[in-house]
């Protein structure tokens, strides 16, 4: 059975669910050139094309959607463009293009969606130093068959996915799900974080510094993630798994759990939120 495990920038290009020793979950990240394309054949994968950096037309049996434009993921927030099972599309750069691309195999077929910032919050979650911006740009109530996706940004200092949880069972408030982790770094060159995975039930302990371009792979464990003072981090989460109702449930760290109800009275970091819901030209 799979672990919870960092791979290193430079050391994947692709996460398929036989490299992470999963069912669902498959991630990896395009760089294109102006100009350049990528294939994507109909087959039994939904899929979800997120621009990280630059921007892209996405052509699906003669409709075409220009999706992205930020110059960074800490300029703006994500655009996202849904893909159902069944469907093939042409990806065509027209800019430098880093594009994150998710999948999941899907029993039933969606319709394509294409999530721009104007469909999104600028939402502000958790509390002092625990305090973090979020994005979600597929959630639970999103018209796909097992994909979920979403964008979090966390200011230099601050714990992010705090209080520790995990997605490991399917039923009393919790859902299994296979997560990916994947980091950015303000200053991708000396920028870090630190991640942690753990369940004491197994016995297991994962505490590993993660720098830009690295994933992590969660199967299950408890999990949270701090950003190095001074370094602004981005991940972006994937998960879906085969529970039969869409749901983002998990369960906290019992040990830890009660921290969160001190948050009100704390209040949000005033750094909270720092990236606009569009990049400032």
């Amino acid at each position: 059975m799979s672990q919870p495990q960092v791979w290193k920038a430079g050391e994947w290009d692709k996460i398929t669910p036989q490299k992470a020793g999963w069912t669902y979950v498959g991630f990896e990240v395009l760089t294109l050139e102006a100009g350049e394309s990528a294939d994507f054949d109909a087959d039994g994968e939904e899929r979800a094309f997120i621009p990280l950096s630059g921007k892209v037309i996405a052509d699906i049996d003669g409709t075409r959607h220009e999706l992205g434009g930020r110059a960074s993921v800490f300029d703006g927030l994500g655009y996202c463009l849904y893909v159902p099972r069944d469907t093939a599309v042409t990806i065509e750069a027209l800019s430098t293009v880093e594009l994150a691309v998710a999948s999941a195999p899907a029993q039933t077929k969606h319709e394509v969606v294409l999530v721009t910032p104007d469909d999104l919050s600028v939402e502000a979650r958790g509390g002092g130093n625990a305090s973090r911006q979020v994005s979600t740009l597929i959630p639970p109530g999103f018209p796909a068959d097992r994909l979920l996706v979403v964008e979090v940004w966390t200011p230099g200092g601050n714990w992010s996915s705090y209080p520790p949880h995990k997605h490991e069972h399917d039923g009393d408030g919790e859902a299994e799900l296979e997560e990916t982790y994947y980091y950015r770094l303000r200053d991708p060159e000396k920028g870090w974080a630190v991640q942690r995975a753990y369940q004491p039930e197994r016995g297991f302990e994962l505490v590993e510094t993660v720098h830009d371009g690295d994933i992590c792979t969660l199967p299950w464990a408890y999990h949270t993630t701090v950003a190095a003072h001074g370094h602004d981090l981005y991940y972006l989460n994937v998960l879906a798994g085969p529970a039969p109702e869409r749901t983002l449930q998990a369960c906290q760290d019992p040990e830890l759990a009660a921290i969160a109800d001190d948050w009100e009275a704390i209040g949000i970091d005033a750094r909270v939120p720092f990236v606009p819901k569009h990049p400032q030209h």
